[in-house]
């Protein structure tokens, strides 16, 4: 386990980056070329309720580094269940955790991500890289597939395994744009695509919380087979109101997040 949390973001960073070019032109956008200039909001990262990867085990890794878990949400049409960890220093991003509830789907789901599970190693799990590993099997592009006509989720997982999904700008922290609005326009200006799954902005000021994001990037992947071109992750933007403490809301709405998570449905 990380002992040096900005540590672990770095190395979450660099590996989204990887798989996510847009990302940093992103911050060319909306900051300067400096990361530190775009404040993170939180990260998402996906897997499946199997015991030797669920969710608990994740989270362990950042309980570790002081993280606590402070909120829980239900998908039902997704069949995800997810939970939310703050650190004490509220400057630190916050994290997203979800997983795929595989009681629910199909034999067929459920016996392939089994087996693809079954080849991490054990050790794997609480080394210190574990939460950007990416994949520890091979599928071919037709299991890939396969599993994308049920559960796009278990597809993703399937193909780029463990990594951010997102990493999220805090708009209210951004010094050149005030409103979700005024970034939205911007990205689209730069030719960016937005999900508008719910709508571009999806939340409002009286649930406490806006959000929007990008398309996934389209980006290569090795398959058993063959090399191929599907989304990879995707820029999140949140930008979050007082409540009537006077304190800035730092959950999550379930019905907003589950349209953020078609950031990375085929387009």
């Amino acid at each position: 386990m990380h002992t040096d949390v900005k540590v672990l973001f770095a190395n979450l960073w660099q590996d989204y980056v990887a798989v996510t070019p847009s990302a940093k032109q992103v911050h060319q956008l909306l900051g300067s070329s400096q990361q530190d200039d775009v404040i993170n909001d939180h990260i998402a990262l996906r897997t499946f309720n199997l015991e030797k990867v669920g969710l608990e085990k994740l989270a362990a890794h950042f309980k570790a580094l002081g993280y606590e878990e402070c909120g829980e949400y239900h998908f039902e049409a997704k069949k995800l269940y997810a939970k939310h960890y703050e650190h004490p220093d509220r400057t630190l991003p916050k994290v997203f955790i979800s997983e795929l509830l595989l009681d629910k789907c199909s034999a067929y789901l459920r016996d392939t991500i089994t087996a693809l599970v079954e080849q991490i190693p054990a050790e794997a799990v609480t080394a210190d890289n574990f939460l950007y590993s990416g994949t520890h099997w091979q599928v071919s592009q037709a299991t890939y597939e396969q599993l994308l006509a049920e559960s796009e989720y278990a597809a993703w997982v399937a193909a780029w395994g463990y990594r951010a999904n997102h990493f999220t700008v805090s708009v209210n922290d951004l010094q050149s744009f005030a409103t979700l609005e005024q970034v939205n326009h911007a990205l689209k200006d730069a030719g960016f695509l937005l999900n508008t799954s719910g709508g571009e902005i999806k939340g409002t000021p009286q649930v406490y919380l806006e959000q929007s994001s990008t398309l996934a990037d389209l980006h290569q992947v090795q398959f058993s087979d063959t090399v191929a071109t599907i989304p990879s992750c995707f820029y999140e933007f949140a930008r979050r109101y007082p409540m009537s403490n006077g304190m800035l809301y730092t959950g999550f709405v379930a019905a907003s997040a589950d349209k953020i998570f078609e950031s990375t449905n085929a387009r």
